[in-house]
């Protein structure tokens, strides 16, 4: 049992690693051919347990553009990205919701940390398995999905609040249809 919690551990470092220090934060867009075989995918459909209480699945947001953020509490950067959240998910959370999905094995230790950080955006209890999925390299990374369930882009590393307008710019400049 420990050299599995061991191996965990070290397959997490190393994620942690290539996603946040090889080369620095990276953004991707299914348009330059890096989001799956020809460009935009399917998002994997998935139903969590949120924190809190109750559950969430990816279907029953669509019509909306969803912002995914696959994160883990022993990643420094992910808590670094908490407050760019926090401020994206006050000014665009009612139209483009926020999924903070934990890849903790140990998911005890999820709640007293998002109440540690005041994360105010929804927590849901996910694994790695899901982040590889999606196609996640690292923590934290970021997943832009369309209201039609595609995904529209990624960022693995600590985005900034301006990638994340640039991110979601189609679905809240004036005029833009919410269904996009």
């Amino acid at each position: 049992m420990a050299a599995v919690t061991v191996a965990r551990l070290g397959l997490a470092l190393a994620l942690s690693v290539v996603g946040c220090d090889a080369g620095g934060p990276a953004s991707h867009s299914p348009a330059d051919g890096e989001g799956g075989a020809g460009g935009a995918f399917e998002a994997p459909d998935f139903t969590l347990r949120v924190l809190g209480g109750g559950e969430v699945s990816l279907a029953e947001l669509r019509g909306r553009p969803v912002l995914i953020d696959f994160w883990a509490t022993w990643c420094a950067p992910c808590e670094r990205q908490i407050p760019v959240l926090n401020a994206f998910a006050e000014k665009h959370g009612e139209r483009i919701p926020v999924l903070g999905i934990s890849v903790d094995v140990d998911a005890d230790a999820v709640g007293p940390f998002a109440a540690a950080h005041d994360v105010r955006y929804r927590i849901l209890f996910g694994n790695e398995r899901l982040a590889r999925d999606y196609g996640a390299l690292g923590f934290p990374t970021l997943f832009v999905v369309r209201p039609d369930g595609t995904v529209h882009s990624s960022h693995v590393g600590v985005a900034t609040p301006e990638d994340l307008d640039a991110a979601v710019a189609e679905w809240v400049a004036p005029g833009a249809d919410e269904a996009g």
